[in-house]
């Protein structure tokens, strides 16, 4: 099994409940009280996979993990421009070179920690369609266009899971666990990634798709209508991941014993290190991607979340934290929007939550301030969401 966590057995701390229809939200319960700051799981993705646009940007990743395969100096040097530049204390870089591998069959660089008959299975599935055309003229063709620069290559992933998995019928079922619906009928809300403006996309998309990965066991998958939910699925669920040995570098550089006159030096060449970044290549510091994540996609939203993910290790392993104590029985919801998105209207929340994750929030947050919602007012939010969808 490709994911992991303690507790949800037995004594463990959580439980989930998974209804009868998948159309209603699989929830998330604790089994016994959980502290602020307690470490509630540690999950796997059933599949990860490097955005498009971040891997032509030079950004180097391992195929299966996500982890940075540059040195935190080279990373410094592709995103200052500056090819002679050194830094300081570079035995605290944890990246090793030497420790990677390109896959025998289809070259793709992994680290050695990383390597399992999973990944190159899975990658010669993906090597080999890339080969056959189709999905390599996707990703030379429609490389910053949504929804493809975040979705294609991790429904190839998908698909080539289940093509080399020896219990093809286990690996369909944990992906059936995602709610994929592409619309919810009862209040009439459609997936933003699927509307009309996307419709012609979509249409070739599902060509290249099925003519380079269909496959009879999942005939589904490759109809108009399921490439559709393939589509809601990633956008629903996906979660970002993002890695950056530079970072991790900056951390532990923090972390130094140092003089006064030792930290002052060195947190000014970090400081001008950001700015030189900041002026060559902007805020695209990390090497980011996007993953599947069974349990964690279980937890409800809530604009006032008792929980949140995060990447502590700097690779794709999610680990889930209290934001606050947790009661026995209590439903384990996190936010599925940002702390800055968080702080705007009810209206602006319901928006990006209506086109995105296709629901109506009722947490104590939107109820206690629907009262104030005026639904047909134009507020400076509405106003700003339209200069941000433009």
């Amino acid at each position: 099994m490709f994911f992991f966590f303690w507790g949800g057995g037995g004594g463990g701390v959580f439980n989930v409940r998974i209804p009868i229809s998948r159309c209603k939200s699989i929830r998330l319960f604790a089994k016994k009280a959980i502290k602020k700051g307690d470490t509630i799981f540690v999950e796997r993705p059933l599949v990860s996979s490097q955005f498009l646009w971040n891997s032509q940007y030079k950004y180097k990743a391992c195929e299966y993990c996500l982890s940075a395969l540059e040195t935190a100096q080279d990373n410094a040097r592709r995103l200052s421009g500056n090819p002679g530049l050194s830094l300081p204390h570079t035995e605290l870089c944890k990246v090793r070179p030497e420790l990677h591998q390109a896959c025998p069959q289809c070259q793709v660089s992994v680290s050695l920690k990383s390597v399992a008959c999973f990944f190159v299975d899975q990658s010669q599935v993906i090597k080999a369609a890339l080969d056959s055309g189709p999905v390599c003229v996707l990703v030379n063709k429609s490389m910053h266009y949504p929804p493809e620069t975040s979705s294609i290559m991790l429904m190839a992933r998908m698909v080539a899971t289940v093509k080399q998995a020896q219990d093809k019928c286990c690996w369909q079922k944990l992906f059936f666990q995602f709610c994929s619906r592409a619309a919810n009928e009862e209040e009439e809300i459609a997936h933003k990634l699927l509307g009309e403006k996307f419709q012609g996309h979509l249409t070739l998309l599902q060509t290249l798709f099925t003519t380079a990965l269909y496959d009879v066991h999942l005939n589904m998958w490759f109809t108009p209508e399921g490439f559709r939910s393939l589509f809601a699925l990633v956008g629903t669920n996906g979660q970002g991941i993002g890695t950056s040995s530079l970072s991790q570098w900056v951390h532990a550089c923090d972390a130094l014993e140092l003089t006064s006159q030792q930290r002052e030096q060195l947190d000014s060449f970090i400081d001008q290190l950001h700015k030189d970044i900041e002026k060559e290549t902007g805020d695209f510091l990390n090497c980011e991607g996007s993953g599947l994540f069974l349990l964690q996609s279980s937890c409800n939203h809530s604009c006032i979340p008792k929980a949140e993910a995060s990447f502590p290790n700097n690779n794709f392993l999610l680990h889930l934290s209290a934001l606050s104590d947790i009661s026995p029985g209590e439903e384990i919801c996190i936010s599925y929007l940002d702390c800055c998105q968080r702080d705007r209207s009810c209206h602006s929340r319901q928006k990006i939550l209506r086109e995105n994750y296709l629901f109506v929030c009722s947490c104590p947050k939107c109820v206690s301030q629907m009262d104030e919602l005026d639904l047909t007012s134009s507020s400076s939010d509405d106003m700003e969401e339209e200069i941000t969808d433009v």
